[in-house]
């Protein structure tokens, strides 16, 4: 019976510490790297197209007529032919315009476009070329060293320079 008085007085103490304890308040954490820098692209961006006199697209929203999207399109992401290209090893060739307001959020970011296509578009297709080229995932890493450094350093610079858009 003892037992049983004691467990009743001590269970209702235990279980609000373990609840005060399991919801306790931590600090915000920081945002992810990539999320920093998609939100500080997506500020940019709207704020081009805005300038451009377009009004940014987003999901739930009413579809715009056919014309009209092909001019938000052009703006967000560049017209006619485009300006930098790269054949990947796997045969597929990848193209980017350097003259919408992604091409200029992406200077902003990273400060140099081009490279950071080259580099961006040849890290991400590491385990393709791998694949295709039947070699292990480090050896075609190690051939890509300059690539793999050159977007380590301009994501860090892309990271450094979304704080400061994000907190205006």
């Amino acid at each position: 019976m003892r037992h049983i008085a004691l467990a009743a007085a001590v269970l209702p103490a235990a279980c609000l510490l373990a609840v005060t304890a399991c919801t306790a308040t931590t600090p915000t954490s920081r945002p992810a790297p990539d999320d920093l820098v998609k939100a500080a692209t997506q500020r940019l961006t709207d704020a081009c197209l805005a300038d451009r006199g377009f009004v940014p697209p987003r999901p739930g929203r009413s579809p715009l007529p056919a014309a009209e999207q092909r001019r938000v399109a052009d703006a967000l992401f560049g017209a006619g032919r485009a300006e930098l290209s790269l054949r990947l090893p796997t045969g597929y060739v990848v193209r980017a315009h350097t003259d919408g307001c992604l091409a200029a959020a992406q200077r902003r970011l990273y400060g140099d476009q081009r490279r950071w296509f080259r580099a961006s578009v040849t890290v991400g297709n590491l385990r393709p070329e791998a694949a295709r080229t039947h070699r292990t995932l480090a050896e075609v890493r190690a051939a890509h060293r300059t690539e793999l450094a050159d977007w380590g350093r301009m994501r860090a610079r892309a990271v450094r320079a979304a704080g400061p858009l994000l907190a205006k």
